[in-house]
Parts: structure tokens; C-alpha cells; sequence
């Protein structure tokens, strides 16, 4: 990867945005806080830079500033929001608290032609754009001119062309700005010139050399999950070391139907990669019985997890490394300025395994999306139905069974599911959705089939769709579908006698309903 932009983040809920749409445009990028030092700029050796929006006030005592070394690079630089504002501040500008705040859609007007307005507006045009912001720039630095306007903005945006340094008080990554992804071709590739020929096929051979210079002679060890990132992991690892890796699936008992076979069947005999299967699941449910808290839960999973996976890595006679299927989303939430999220990652099941057993920790996915380990995963061959395989939490079923779970109760939810996803696929619909399943509820009701009375439990069904897997929509099934899967689910399940469908959306931050 010859070519890279540099996003430093501000403690925006939108810097991973910026990223995603550079992303879209085959240019490489990385994430960091805006909290880096100046060595760490330069050694980095950016082709542009683009400075986050963030929450703070350039107004307001020790507010976060860009490291200096940004504006000595003489390489192309993009504020965005907060990021225009500190770049105005620091080049020599003036920022005061706006006298008319502006949140939401407003239009802006070109005042004058820009390199980064090329092909998108005329002077004179107007556009849409999204606004948040509390302050506004007041004063220009030596340099820069205004390029675009806004009822509460007098410069929307602003341009120093000469330095190739660009501002604007607007949110281009959002989908509420419709001419955002043409201001970032525009940055990237008219103003910065960069080539946007980061592909998967480099991606690989680039992740494929630095394994194999990371583990050297040295043996690895990959639990798999049953999920494409744990999947796509296994396969880079190996296509780089090959019989030094060994994949240890422990089967939890809380999978979908059947997904603990098929794993099986792909890794040993498709791919015929070494692969250790522990059928572990009395342990798990020994452990979960008379839990109903959905922490404990997870907490009890994970730690028997742990201690299931280390004592079957010691069996192997050790290993040095440890491969994760660690994404992007999660290093962004570990490093971001804001600091780390305690809200998420209690749902891994490989936590403190690394530190427990001493294992350094190969993670080739860790510069990845979620849509970007789908497409390195169609590159290296993994079957296409693995690859669209709908997200799985690492507790699995546990945390889909509201109340205590057993052996029973598991048994009874899988059915449901498979039933959902059955019909799902029937309808042409599984592709279009990010995440389905059904949920077993905590609750037994009276019904009537046939001549006699039943007094069995319930169950929900839950259907969303995402763009990056951090919030959701409903996706709106026809009623005549729910009518039938309720009706399939009902005949064909038992111990289910009432079906329901879930309309919740889910907001920022959850990674589960339970």
C-alpha cells in the first residue's frame, strides 16, 4: 500500500464516515486520534490528511488541536466541521461562538470556483448539506479565501489553493450531504492525485507477506466461531503458514442448526485445514444453568471459552501467536479520541486469551470493514454462502434465549430460526437484510390447537437492515410473509404456540437485542 490518507479523529459519531467513503473509492486510510504527536505524523507520511469534526469548541480552554506537523507536510488537507475550525484557528484565523447555530439540513451557495467544488457546483449554485455545529469561523487565516456560504455560515467552506488546504463547516460523509462523495473524488483524486488502486488482491498479498514475516517458524492458533471473520482469518493465516496453523472450533452447543457441522465440513475437508473440534456443550450448559442475567451469561460463556480453547492449545504442545478476526470498527473503538466504548466487545468470546496465555496476537483483518472482509473473503475462496452469512454473536443462542437456557430451550429456538431463515432465503430477501434470527421469549401463553388447550412459549422475530452494523432499521416484511413463517413455526415447533415480530430500530451503540 504505496498510497494512504491520514483521518485524525476529533471525537466525531461520524469519523469512521470519512473513512467508509475514502474506502468506497479504493483509497486507503487510517483512523488515529488527533491526540498523535508531531514524529508520529511525519512517520506515518501521509498523502492527504483529513481532520475529523468533534464535539468540542475551539473557543473553550485546552480544546483538541491538530498536531502541527499536519500543515507542514505540504501535503492536501481537509477540515471537516471542528476540523475547518482548529485549521482556522491554528493557521492564524478566528473562531467565535455562532450568533445562529445551525443543526441539519441548510444550503450553501458557491461563492467562487474551487478545485474541491469542480464538476459539482457553478458559482452562484446551491446545494444541500448538513450541518452540526455551535461555533463558526469569524476570520480568515493569511492564505485562505471563502468559498461557499450558508445562511448561518459565512464561510461554508474556504480555501487556501495554493497550500491545497480546504475547509468545510459542513458534514460531507453524511448521507444527508448529497454532494459528499463527489467533494471527496474531488479531494482525492483532482487535488491530492491519488490513484484509488487499493484493491483486496494488493490487500491479500500484502497481509499474506506480513504474516509470514510475523510468525516466522512460529506455531498459530485460531478459534473459529462459525462467523466469516473468524473464517476469512483461518484462510489468510494458513494460505501464509500452512500446517503451522491449527483452527480450534469449540462448539458451544449455542449455534444455529447444524452451523457446527458445516464449519467442520468446510475447514476439514474443503479447505483441509488442521482443525481441533471440541463438542463442549454440557460444559456450557452445566455453567448456564438457573442463569438469567444477560451478562452473566456472557461473562460465563466467555470464561469457560477461554479455559476450554487454552487447555486445547496446550494439548497441541503450544503455540506462539493467536490469530483474531479484529476489524476496523473494533481498533477505531479502542483508539478513538473519545476513548474506548464500554458498551460493546463484552459479546467476544475470545477476550484476555492473548494475555492468559501469552500468546502474541496476529490480526490481519484489523485494517478492514465488515463489507471489506466479505469481499477478502470472496478473493480467497471462501463459498459465497459463508461469505453473506448473516453477523452471530459470540455467546450465540445464549443471549437469544431470555431467561435460563437449556439444552431444550436451545433446541426449541433453533428449530424457529431455521424456519426464519428458510423462508427468508425462499423469498429472495436473506441478502438484502444484514441481520435476522428469532428470539425465545420468557413467557408461556394459552392458545387452543385443535380441540385442546396448550400453554407453551412465545417467540420474536427480528429482521434488520444496516449499512455498517452500528445502527438499524426494521426491514418490512410483507404481513402475508410473517403470517406464514408464524404459521410454519407454530405447526412445525414444539413448545412454540404464539409468534411476534419485533419493529424496534436499533440505535447507535447495541450490538444485540435480548
Amino acid at each position: 500500500m504505496t498510497e494512504r490518507v491520514l483521518v485524525l479523529d476529533f471525537g466525531s459519531q461520524t469519523t469512521q464516515l470519512i473513512a467508509r467513503r475514502l474506502r468506497e473509492l479504493r483509497v486507503y486510510c487510517e483512523i488515529h486520534p488527533c491526540t498523535v504527536d508531531d514524529a508520529f505524523v511525519r512517520a506515518f507520511a501521509p498523502d492527504a490528511v483529513v481532520l475529523s469534526g468533534g464535539p468540542a469548541s475551539v473557543t473553550a480552554g485546552e480544546a483538541p488541536r491538530a498536531p502541527d506537523a499536519v500543515f507542514g507536510l505540504g501535503v492536501p488537507v481537509l477540515g471537516i466541521c471542528y476540523g475547518m475550525q482548529t485549521m482556522c484557528a491554528q493557521l492564524g484565523g478566528r473562531v467565535v461562538p455562532a450568533t445562529v447555530r445551525e443543526f441539519g439540513r441548510a444550503q450553501i451557495e458557491l461563492l467562487r470556483e474551487s478545485h474541491l467544488f469542480d464538476g459539482i457546483l457553478r458559482v452562484g449554485g446551491r446545494a444541500v448539506v448538513w450541518m452540526s455545529h455551535g461555533d463558526r469561523v469569524e476570520e480568515l487565516p493569511p492564505g485562505f479565501g471563502p468559498v461557499a456560504r450558508s445562511e448561518g455560515s459565512p464561510f461554508a467552506a474556504v480555501a487556501d489553493e495554493a497550500r491545497r488546504f480546504y475547509g468545510v463547516q459542513f458534514h460531507p460523509e453524511v448521507v444527508h450531504t448529497p454532494i459528499g462523495k463527489e467533494i471527496f473524488e474531488n479531494f482525492c483524486f483532482r487535488i491530492a492525485r491519488l490513484a484509488g488502486d487499493w484493491s483486496m488482491s494488493a490487500f491479500r498479498e500484502e497481509a499474506v507477506r506480513r504474516i509470514r514475516e510475523q510468525v516466522g517458524s512460529g506455531r498459530v492458533v485460531c478459534g473459529l466461531s462459525g462467523g466469516v471473520d473468524s473464517a476469512v482469518t483461518a484462510l489468510l493465516v494458513h494460505e501464509a503458514v500452512g500446517e503451522q496453523l491449527t483452527c480450534i472450533f469449540v462448539d458451544t452447543g449455542l449455534l444455529r442448526k447444524d452451523e457446527a457441522r458445516e464449519v467442520v465440513s468446510l475447514f476439514r475437508d474443503h479447505f483441509d485445514i488442521p482443525l481441533v473440534h471440541v463438542e463442549a456443550g454440557p460444559v456450557f450448559f452445566e455453567r448456564l444453568k438457573g442463569v438469567t442475567d444477560p451478562e452473566r451469561k456472557r461473562k460465563i460463556i466467555g470464561e469457560t471459552f477461554v479455559e476450554i480453547f487454552e487447555r486445547e492449545a496446550e494439548k497441541l504442545g503450544g503455540a506462539d501467536f493467536l490469530a483474531q478476526g479484529t476489524l476496523y470498527p473494533d481498533v477505531i473503538e479502542s483508539v478513538s479520541f473519545r476513548g474506548p466504548s464500554a458498551t460493546i466487545k463484552t459479546h467476544h468470546n475470545v477476550g484476555g486469551l492473548p494475555e492468559r496465555m501469552r500468546l502474541a496476537l496476529v490480526e490481519p483483518l484489523r485494517e478492514l470493514f465488515k463489507d471489506e472482509v466479505r469481499e477478502l473473503g470472496r478473493e480467497i475462496g471462501l463459498p459465497e454462502a459463508f461469505v453473506k452469512r448473516h453477523p452471530f454473536p459470540g455467546p450465540g443462542l445464549a443471549v437469544r434465549i431470555l431467561g435460563e437456557v437449556t439444552p431444550q430451550r436451545v433446541a426449541v429456538l433453533q428449530e424457529a430460526d431455521r424456519i426464519f431463515l428458510e423462508e427468508i432465503r425462499a423469498a429472495g430477501l436473506y441478502d438484502a437484510i444484514w441481520q435476522a434470527f428469532a428470539v425465545l421469549l420468557p413467557v408461556h401463553t394459552v392458545g387452543v390447537m385443535g380441540d385442546a388447550r396448550t400453554y407453551e412459549m412465545a417467540c420474536a422475530l427480528r429482521a434488520v437492515v444496516s449499512e455498517d452494523g452500528m445502527t438499524a432499521d426494521v426491514y418490512p416484511f410483507d404481513p402475508a410473509f410473517l403470517a406464514r413463517v408464524a404459521t410454519r413455526i407454530v405447526n412445525e415447533v414444539r413448545g412454540i404456540n404464539r409468534v411476534v415480530y419485533d419493529v424496534t430500530s436499533k440505535p447507535p451503540g447495541t450490538i444485540e437485542w435480548e
